[in-house]
């Protein structure tokens, strides 16, 4: 993909990305398509038209009834091949009013139903006050809503990492009540307030520094043909996939996926897949957050 013996620059590699996505998802475009939605000439959009003829001649041919370029039938992405999950997640974004369709490249959305509970938008003010701290690494005073139904008006932390599983984003943070490492629902933090320079050094979060890898295998006791097919759905290599995770986030993971129940007492229908060394993350996991809990301990009276 050169141009002019150069790397395509920017600007037209994202206006032939755009040529591939609309071939790709809608199965056609015009010239009129990419002048509006790049704001530029219909001399430029003809050349980054042959630009990507040149590149993917066997991906389009022009239907002058249609006065459109159609998707042939040997198309095979030439920009978007490797971003397709990315699109997928925009479909997503747009049910779930994260994004609104204007701000993608889709000429039309296709039928989309998305199962979901939902939840409360994040709070921006909220965000921008957590990122802040991390960045400049700060403690911060939260209120924060507890499922363990604790009435504590306020708590403080020092985050120092956000993470993601199942939906949730969540803030690593040491807190300063419980003189421990943990995760705090980036959603259940209702307000922000007072912030100061933290004196806690977040390589003493052995949980979150130490990675493990997870043994992930086909559920013994599903047929052949169906262990086959959750291989292949996971990607493993001769039916193994070797995970790497922070122990502070197996936990998720293990749940999300039932990794964490004892093989055997749910069908093998509810437990598609099991995890071959378990016994040894719950072990390490303990092991790390106890060190860590004992670090921070001396740490905190050498202040």
């Amino acid at each position: 993909m050169e141009e002019s013996g150069e790397r395509l620059r920017w600007g037209v590699q994202r206006r032939l990305e755009f040529i591939d996505f609309r071939l790709f998802w809608d199965g056609r475009f015009n010239r009129s398509d990419l002048s509006a939605t790049f704001g530029i000439s219909a001399q430029q959009a003809s050349s980054d038209i042959g630009q990507y003829e040149k590149i993917a001649p066997a991906n389009l041919r022009y239907d002058r009834t249609e006065k459109a370029y159609i998707r042939s039938g040997d198309f095979a992405p030439a920009f978007i091949g490797q971003t397709i999950e990315r699109y997928l997640l925009q479909l997503v974004a747009i049910e779930n009013r994260w994004m609104r369709p204007e701000d993608t490249w889709f000429d039309a959305i296709p039928p989309v139903e998305l199962i979901t509970l939902g939840r409360r938008p994040t709070d921006s003010t909220v965000l921008l006050r957590v990122l802040d701290a991390v960045r400049k690494r700060q403690e911060i005073d939260i209120s924060y809503a507890s499922l363990t139904g604790s009435v504590q008006p306020s708590r403080t932390i020092a985050p120092h990492a956000l993470a993601h599983s199942a939906g949730r984003w969540y803030v690593r943070s040491w807190s300063k009540d419980h003189n421990d490492f943990r995760d705090y629902n980036l959603n259940r933090i209702a307000t922000v307030g007072d912030h100061r320079p933290s004196t806690i050094d977040t390589a003493l979060d052995f949980e979150w520094v130490h990675q493990f890898n997870l043994d992930i295998r086909p559920n013994p006791k599903l047929s052949p043909e169906r262990q086959v097919a959750v291989a292949a759905e996971h990607g493993m290599t001769d039916g193994r996939l070797l995970r790497p995770c922070r122990l502070s986030l197996s936990f998720y993971l293990m749940s999300e996926y039932n990794l964490d129940v004892e093989p055997g007492i749910l069908k093998p229908e509810k437990q598609q897949i099991v995890l071959q060394n378990r016994d040894e993350v719950t072990q390490a996991r303990a092991l790390s957050r106890q060190m860590s809990i004992e670090a921070l301990a001396r740490a905190l009276e050498g202040i």
